[in-house]
Parts: C-alpha cells; sequence; structure tokens
C-alpha cells in the first residue's frame, strides 16, 4: 500500500488538521511538514521492499547484487574485452542460460562466440568417425568413401568436413588429435569480412581491348570473402554461410545465389547484373593471358578476385554499357585499421564547420581549392581518385582529407603527393587508400602536424591506374622538414624517411619495408639516424636508425642484417641513455636504450623466439597475424599478456584463456575440448 504524503496527514484527526493551519501553538504547517519527512522515508522503506523482489532475479536486481548472485551460481570473472563480458549482469544471466543446455554443441558454439567475439563453430567429431554401420541405425551421412568429383575434398580437416576419419587417438586439447569419441572441437574465424560497395574495377591495360579487371582497388590478387549472415537462435549450428570464409570457385560454382548479389555483385553504372548474368571461373594465369575468357557471361573467380567480360552483354532484352564496371564485394581482414567500411565516427574531426563534400566524378585539387583556411574534404562514395593531390595547410589552419564515416576510396597518383604546412598547421588523412606514389613533407613546413590515420600507403610493388607497375618499397614517407610532428594511428605504410630532427609516433599500425633487411625508418640518405620515434602496439618489418627511441611499447621490430650490410645494428638509436624499450621483441645485437622484459632474453632463445607470420604480404587476408607457431614469448609477452605488435589490442591470447575457463564449467563429463583457428 502506498503512502504519500497527503494521505497520512488526511489520517490524522481533523482538529490538529486545523490547528495546524491556523499555526496555534506554534509555527504554522510544522505539522505538514513533519508528515512529509515522515512519508518521504515511507517511500524509501517502500522501495527498498519492492526492489528486495527485484533482486532475487538477475534481469532486474540492482547492479551490486549481480556479482553476489554470480557467486551463488559459481560464476567465474573473465577478461573484460567486449560489451558482453565487461557486463557482469549479461554473464550472469548466459551462465544461467548455459547451464540449462550444458554440453550441447549449440550451446558450446554460442559460448564461443560470445566469450571470444569471433564467429565460431562447434564440431562433434564422433559423428564423423568411420565405424561399421549398426544396421537398426544406419547413419547415411557417414559413408567411408569421398568423392572425388564432390567439394568434399575443398572441406577435409576444416570445420565444415563431412568425410568419415579413421581414429585419432591424439588429445584434441593440445590441437593434435581430432577424431575420437569425446572430442568436440570449437573452430574460430579471427578474421573479418568488410564490405567495398561500388568500388571501381581496376582494368588491365595490357591491350586496348582488354577486357580484364582486378577487384581490389590496390590492384592486386585478393580473396573475396563472404557476407556473414548472423544466426537467428542459440539452437542453430553455425554454417557456411554464418562465417566469414574465402569463397571457393566451387562453392560459387556449385550455388553461385548463395554468394551473389549477397556477398558479391557487378554494376554498370545503375544496372546491378542478375545473378544469370555471372559465372564462376578459373581465372588463373596461363602464359600471357588468362586460363579462360567469356562470350556470354560475366566471369567472376573469387579466390584471385578477378573479373573478366565478354565482348557484349544483354540483360533482358537490353544492351549493356560495359564501360567503367563497379563491383561490390567483402574483404578480409584481421582487425580495423588501414581504413575500410567500419566504423570510424570518433577519429572524425567535428569542430570544423567547413565540409566539402566529393563524389566522383569530382576531383580532390578542386575541393580542396576551395578551402581558404580550415576545412574539411570528405569523399563520400569508394571511387576511385586519379589526379595528383597536393596540399597546402596557412599557418594556424585545420585541414582534413577523409572519407566518410564507412567509405574506403582509392587515391592512386603517379607522382609523390606534397603536404607543405606553415607553421602551427595541422593536416589529418583519415580512411584513405593511396597507392602508387609516395607523400612528402618538404622543407618548408615549419612547426606543424601531419596525422595519417586508418589510412593505407600501398607498401611493396603497387600497380598504376595504366597496369604499370610502381616500385614503393623505398619508402612511403618522406620527412624533410626538421620540425614536423607525424602522427601514424591504426594505419599500414611502407618505409619512413625523416629528418634527424623530426619526430614521429606511431601507434596501432604497420611500418612494413616489405623485408626485414630493408630499411623501415632512416634519415633522408637511408643510413644515417632520424628524428626521434615513438612505437607503440605496432608492427615494423625492416631496420630502424632513430636519434633517441622515446618509446617502443608492446611492438614487434622484426629486422635483420643482409650479408655485407652498411648498418652496425638491425635497430639502432644513437642516444641510449633516454628513452625506454619495454615489452617488445628487439633481435639481439640491436643498440637501444636498456631493455625491459623484451624478447629474445637471450642467445639461445635468439632461433626460437622470433616474429613468425601467417602471411606477410599486404593484399593478403592475414597480413602480419601472428602464427600459431610463432613464440608464446611474443603471442602473449605485452604488458598486459597480450600479444605484442599491431593487433595488440584484439586481445586474442585473453580471448582464448576466457574460452577455456568457460568450457571448463560447460563440457559434460568424459567429454574434451579443443580450440582451432578456422583463419
Amino acid at each position: 500500500m502506498s503512502f504519500d504524503s497527503t494521505r497520512l496527514f488526511e489520517l490524522l484527526p481533523a482538529v490538529y488538521r486545523l490547528r495546524d493551519g491556523e499555526g496555534i501553538g506554534g509555527t504554522q504547517n510544522a505539522l505538514r511538514a513533519l508528515v512529509d519527512v515522515i512519508a518521504s522515508q515511507v517511500a524509501v522503506l517502500e522501495e527498498d521492499l519492492d526492489q528486495l523482489y527485484d533482486d532475487q532475479f538477475i534481469e532486474t536486481c540492482a547492479p551490486w547484487v549481480a556479482p553476489y548472485i554470480g557467486d551463488l551460481i559459481g560464476y567465474r570473472a573473465l577478461y573484460g574485452l567486449n560489451d558482453t563480458i565487461g557486463s557482469p549482469r549479461a554473464e550472469v544471466a548466459d551462465t544461467i542460460a548455459f547451464r540449462r543446455r550444458k554440453g550441447t554443441a549449440t550451446m558450446l558454439e554460442q559460448l564461443a562466440r560470445d566469450v571470444t567475439g569471433w564467429d565460431a563453430r562447434a564440431v562433434e567429431y564422433f559423428q564423423l568417425l568411420a565405424t561399421t554401420q549398426y544396421m537398426n541405425h544406419v547413419r547415411a551421412q557417414n559413408v567411408a568413401w569421398v568423392n572425388m568429383r564432390g567439394s568434399e575434398l575443398r572441406r577435409l580437416n576444416g570445420p565444415f568436413d563431412t568425410a568419415a576419419h579413421t581414429a585419432d587417438v591424439r588429445r584434441i586439447a593440445r590441437r593434435r588429435g581430432r577424431f575420437n569419441i569425446p572430442n568436440v572441437g570449437l573452430h574460430l574465424w579471427r578474421i573479418g569480412s568488410y564490405a567495398l560497395e561500388r568500388s571501381p574495377a581496376v582494368k588491365l591495360v595490357v591491350a586496348a581491348t582488354d577486357r580484364r579487371y582486378l577487384l581490389s582497388p590496390a590492384a592486386h590478387n585478393a580473396p573475396l570473402f563472404n557476407h556473414a549472415v548472423a544466426e537467428d537462435t542459440i539452437t542453430h549450428l553455425a554454417e557456411r554461410a554464418n562465417v566469414p570464409q574465402p569463397i571457393t570457385r566451387r562453392e560459387l560454382w556449385d550455388d553461385i545465389a548463395a554468394f551473389y548479389p549477397g556477398s558479391i555483385a557487378v554494376h554498370f553504372g545503375n544496372v546491378t547484373l542478375p545473378v544469370s548474368a555471372v559465372a564462376a571461373c578459373d581465372l588463373s594465369d596461363v602464359a600471357t593471358g588468362w586460363a579462360y575468357t567469356s562470350s556470354t557471361h560475366v566471369l567472376i573467380d573469387p579466390e584471385l578476385g578477378r573479373l573478366s567480360l565478354p565482348p557484349t552483354l544483354t540483360v533482358n532484352g537490353q544492351a549493356i554499357d560495359m564501360r567503367n564496371p563497379s563491383v561490390t564485394f567483402h574483404y578480409g581482414f584481421p582487425a580495423e585499421l588501414g581504413g575500410g567500411s567500419y566504423g570510424r565516427a570518433s577519429t572524425l574531426a567535428n569542430d570544423v564547420t567547413t565540409v566539402v563534400p566529393v563524389t566522383t566524378p569530382g576531383t580532390i585539387n578542386a575541393a580542396l581549392g576551395t578551402l581558404t583556411g580550415s576545412g574539411v574534404v570528405e569523399i563520400r562514395d569508394n571511387g576511385r581518385y586519379t589526379a595528383p593531390v597536393n596540399i597546402t595547410a596557412p599557418a594556424g589552419a585545420r585541414i582534413e582529407l577523409r572519407a566518410a564515416d564507412g567509405r574506403r576510396p582509392t587515391i592512386a597518383v603517379t607522382s609523390e603527393i606534397v603536404i607543405d604546412l606553415a607553421q602551427d598547421a595541422e593536416v589529418t588523412l583519415n580512411g584513405l587508400l593511396l597507392m602508387g606514389a609516395r607523400i612528402r613533407v618538404p622543407a618548408t613546413s615549419k612547426r606543424a602536424t601531419l596525422r595519417l590515420r586508418h589510412c593505407t600507403l600501398v607498401p611493396g610493388i603497387a600497380r598504376n591506374v595504366d597496369g604499370t607497375a610502381t616500385q614503393g618499397a623505398t619508402a612511403s614517407l618522406i620527412i624533410e622538414s626538421d620540425s614536423v610532428t607525424v602522427e601514424i594511428d591504426h594505419s599500414v605504410l611502407g618505409g619512413i624517411r625523416a629528418h634527424e630532427d623530426a619526430v614521429v609516433r606511431i601507434t596501432s599500425s604497420i611500418v612494413d619495408a616489405t623485408d626485414a633487411t630493408s630499411i623501415a625508418y632512416a634519415a633522408l640518405d637511408g643510413l644515417a639516424a632520424a628524428g626521434e620515434i615513438e612505437i607503440v602496439t605496432s608492427t615494423v618489418i625492416g631496420k630502424v636508425h632513430a636519434r633517441v627511441l622515446r618509446t617502443v611499447s608492446n611492438s614487434i621490430l622484426h629486422a635483420r642484417l643482409a650479408a655485407a650490410d652498411p648498418w652496425p645494428f638491425p635497430i639502432h638509436a644513437d642516444r641510449r641513455q633516454e628513452g625506454c624499450v619495454r615489452f617488445s621483441f628487439i633481435p639481439l645485437g640491436s643498440r637501444t636504450p636498456k631493455r625491459y622484459r623484451c624478447q629474445p632474453t637471450s642467445a639461445a632463445d635468439a632461433l626460437r623466439v622470433q616474429p613468425q607470420f601467417t602471411a606477410e604480404q599486404y593484399g593478403t587476408p592475414a597480413y602480419c597475424q601472428l602464427s600459431d607457431r610463432c613464440a608464446v614469448e611474443i603471442r602473449s609477452g605485452a604488458d598486459d599478456e597480450s600479444e605484442m605488435g599491431a593487433y595488440h589490442d584484439l586481445y586474442a591470447p585473453q580471448r582464448e584463456t576466457n574460452l577455456g575457463i568457460r568450457l571448463d564449467e560447460y563440457l559434460r563429463f568424459g567429454l574434451e575440448a579443443g580450440v582451432f583457428h578456422a583463419s
């Protein structure tokens, strides 16, 4: 029953209420004020009584009660890596729901997905054992022979394997044996798929009549991924469509409608080709051409990311103008860096009011020319821009050249991009893919700042729009000014050459000189010391010579000396009394400030403790991802027990540790689980 102050006051005898209103015997309405105080305390008591009931349920309990309910059910805390794990209420609620389904494959799969944040699939390996069939319970799908003409061979030993196997008695917990009665495998996809909508296909200009295109904006072969469809319920086991994985030619051939136009689409202007107009094909290199050409269909090779057009094409009785095709596709990458269709809204400069939009066929130079001071040039499509881009920032101005949130345009230029900054000026490049040239900050720039955020300056050999190759391994960034600060954040680029008085700060990025013996950071002559550098949670491939290594933390500096190398040290700091090198991989024989918990620790471990990457070439989905064979000292050697390098903030070791904690709770007695990386 609710008691407010009015109701309580009305319960008093009328004579007292009248006297209180007249102020007889003291202050007027003193009794009413006392009743108001009593009513407020009654309301607090009523609220507490109501909350006592709500506190019995995890969905409605007060935040301070959630840990106590968790303690009652034996909940064990995890590393807080995402919103689900960071919320005790959600974790305890999931614990209650999962225990009702303890030991089932669907529950284990959902557990792996929730705890790690990666897509997952659970496999009960006893169902794939080749056994003598019991005639009263025939398993028609469990046959001991594999159809050599089907697609089963491409799925062998993978998460979607359907072939029967002989028993394997090695322990699955050590990721060795799989096919045994008590074994359950949890396959995790660490590489996500990112959409690129209506991106211009890159034509190979080998002949004037050439009809061959590459889908990647960087003009290299790159596998296409499918768009992963979220599962509806916990009772559903993940299927091929629910996980991000490279599309094979056989998959596209067998069921093209499963991937087109949901994951891949070809556009000519405003026309999207129907599924009947495209076909899967092997477009591998043969002699000077590709394996096949088409006369009636648009051919797609999903494993190489290639496109071949027929001479003419008619759709629904209408001839298609096949000039300037654009494509929508999904590519794979381990993390949100280097630009892409992921959200970057928090990195955009929202305090600069002048915003000049650019879309194809507009030009960047024309938009930059409209700025008289501070301003933003925002590219709002995934188009390809080929005009040279030179940026001149007047004194005190703030200029940002950026892609709109969720967009990744390409700037392909044949000459270097010059960014000239006057005193106290700031220039930011955000969300761009730049290829075919380098950025140069001339000596005329004075006491200014250049920022690269979520950008890619394609390292290594890049292809220009005319089909010719450009060697970008020498350097992606030239800093000739002696008073410029360059900040590189969540970006990918090649080598850097900098003035000895410049300052460079690198965070969560990849600096790739394409080989450990090449030069990643040095002075303009490629030999002397460059300016002060700070490297945090980043991967650097190549030699480094800096005046001061101000901070190197949770990073990988993968470098070595070549035969007859003029460099005396792979990593070289002129002033060792300044700076800090901590929790990083630094090759032995380097000249650095005092190391603190760096790897390798001794010559005996130098050969074993080396960075091993799944792929080292830009454009591959697992670019600079640490291999499972990499030493554990590197894979969990950061100060917070995460991995060293550019993917530190993924917290992969903690995710797998969380999963191991939960598996101990939810596996049925007698079962053993193993965790495998599907990508």
